[in-house]
């Protein structure tokens, strides 16, 4: 048991060494680790590695499903093709070096795996090895070839893909990434730099009353562009009393208006306006300002741009807060008028009381700060994972099952999507599902990296050279296609396009590198629809490769 616990603690540790945007990353530091330990003999047996790889394999399932059913809508049609492609393309480049160079399919599968840069296939993989009627030294030895020739790939696949993506895509593009995003970003009416950058940090906002003077006539709406940076009436008082400050409504002298916004803009705002002065008597909570995170759940709020809901006749509330930061996948998304939001995104807004709780109960619900794992959920999950995951459909001689990883990874985006529509069953904290999708997938590379002792070096010594080679090929083929494709006949625009294959290739680096180089959060717009598509996609090629390159071999 020491010799798990060294080996996972030493690739983390390994994984934390970092070139530029490229970190070679726990899972590959670990199985570098285990193939290294396993040349002493030191291996671990029993069912733990199955075990830890159904934790993981679910857990990801899980926090991915609400994104997942998200992304099937029409406004995600011209991004759900590239996933698509990029598992066709891996498919048929993989198989085409099967026989030309004589892969089995155990190290066809960890060439797919290392690639593209999907930890998660090793295990699909490695599980559907035992539907091929192998014996125990025949499955051992695939669970090997997959192993190492994910290690000798990974690297390739990470490098290659960072650089073409940040590099080699803007030159073929024919454009400037920043000078791109930033014309994208006007386009797109941001209402400042910040609202795009690629590390934004959150405004501090401030509430300001003033005495209209030099506004009257003015609309509401007019006022709210005229001072900027996506300020906001949220209170208009006319003698005393307060009166309804829609978009259309007229200022009149000796209104008070009520503002908030970016302190700069809105310190600067009585130069519009007219002095500044005290709330209404009766009025002083109306700058009382709340912040309130929801989590997207309103039916009618999925796919509906920013500039939708902000014009919606029957969701007036929605006008009346400020939308301060939109977490989707892990990352803060840019805040335009053209942002979609979706479900599963965690949006942090601000205003005032009524208007927040409304908005709140029209976007969806309130962030759960619960920290109890309902694990009674999780179990039920896995089991009826493992259930679908034991049905084996053959077509011809070729056996095709989802395996147990497969399975409960169907099963943890359906269990997911329960818990987002009904947040009272099934609660798994954020914290406690990214501990068992790493801690689970690490556990189970370790396994198979220990057990594949000298194995790893005859697969070395044979295919040791030519694998890196058809790794390229694997990584860059669908991102080649994807640009020509994605921009010739989807006419998706270059950043967004770009971040959207740096998401089909699931590669955070990538994306990373895109952001530092575009200095605009805007790509993550392409990069968070392919990336919910191609984290659920990719892992089934595992049992899909492992079936066809035994059956051909």
């Amino acid at each position: 048991m020491a010799v798990l616990f060294i080996t996972v603690g030493l690739g983390y540790l390994i994984g934390k060494l970092r070139v530029g945007p490229i970190q070679l990353g726990g899972i590959c530091g670990t199985l570098i680790v285990a193939l290294a330990l396993g040349q002493t003999g030191c291996q671990l047996h029993g069912e733990l590695k199955d075990v830890a790889f159904a934790l993981f394999i679910f857990a990801m399932g899980y926090s991915g499903g609400p994104q997942f059913f998200a992304n099937l809508n029409r406004s995600s049609v011209r991004y759900m093709m590239l996933p698509l492609l990029e598992a066709v393309v891996v498919l048929t480049v993989v198989l085409t070096a099967v026989p030309m160079f004589g892969l089995d399919a155990g190290t066809a599968a960890g060439l797919a795996a290392g690639a593209a840069t999907e930890s998660a296939v090793v295990g699909t993989a490695a599980e559907a090895l035992r539907h091929l009627g192998l014996d125990a030294a025949g499955v051992t030895r695939m669970e090997a070839n997959i192993a190492t020739a994910y290690t000798l790939t990974y690297l390739v696949g990470l490098i290659s893909i960072v650089f073409f993506t940040s590099q080699i895509a803007p030159a073929l593009l024919r454009i400037n990434l920043r000078t791109a995003s930033k014309e994208l970003a006007a386009r797109m009416e941001a209402a400042s730099d910040e609202d795009v950058a690629s590390q934004p940090a959150l405004p501090r906002l401030v509430g300001r009353a003033y005495c209209v003077e030099r506004a009257a006539g003015m609309t509401v709406q007019a006022l709210e562009r005229a001072v900027g940076m996506r300020t906001l009436v949220i209170g208009l008082f006319r003698q005393g009393a307060r009166i309804e400050a829609g978009p259309d409504a007229t200022l009149v002298e000796g209104d008070i208006v009520a503002l908030i916004g970016v302190r700069d803009r809105i310190l600067k705002a009585g130069e519009l306006t007219g002095s500044e002065v005290l709330l209404p008597e009766g009025h002083s909570d109306a700058l009382q300002l709340n912040e309130h995170q929801v989590i997207i759940s309103g039916s009618f709020i999925n796919g509906r741009t920013l500039a939708e809901l902000a014009r919606a006749a029957t969701q007036k509330h929605l006008r009346e807060v400020w939308i301060q930061q939109v977490i989707r996948s892990g990352h803060s998304l840019p805040i335009t008028p053209a942002t979609r939001l979706q479900h599963g995104d965690k949006v942090t807004i601000v205003g005032v009381e009524p208007a927040l709780s409304a908005a709140t109960r029209e976007l969806g619900a309130l962030a759960r700060t619960s920290e109890v794992t309902d694990l009674v959920f999780l179990c039920i999950g896995i089991l009826v994972g493992l259930a679908v995951g034991s049905l084996t459909l053959k077509v011809g001689p070729i056996p095709l099952s989802l395996g147990s990883g497969g399975g409960a990874l169907l099963s943890g985006l359906v269990f997911g999507w329960i818990n987002f529509k009904k947040p009272e069953m099934g609660a798994i904290p954020g914290a406690s599902v990214q501990l068992l999708k790493d801690l689970g997938l690490a556990i189970f590379v370790a396994c198979v990296g220990l057990s594949a002792g000298p194995d790893a070096i005859v697969l070395i010594r044979k295919h040791g050279a030519v694998l890196p080679l058809i790794g390229l090929a694997v990584s860059l083929g669908p991102a080649c296609m994807s640009l020509w494709i994605g921009h010739k006949l989807l006419k998706i625009e270059g950043p967004l396009l770009i971040g959207a294959i740096a998401g089909q290739h699931v590669s955070t680096p990538a994306i990373s590198a895109i952001t530092a180089a575009s200095e605009s959060s805007l790509p993550l717009l392409g990069y968070t629809v392919t990336y919910a598509i191609a984290n659920v996609l990719l892992p089934v090629l595992g049992p899909i490769i492992i079936a066809l390159a035994y059956a051909m071999r």
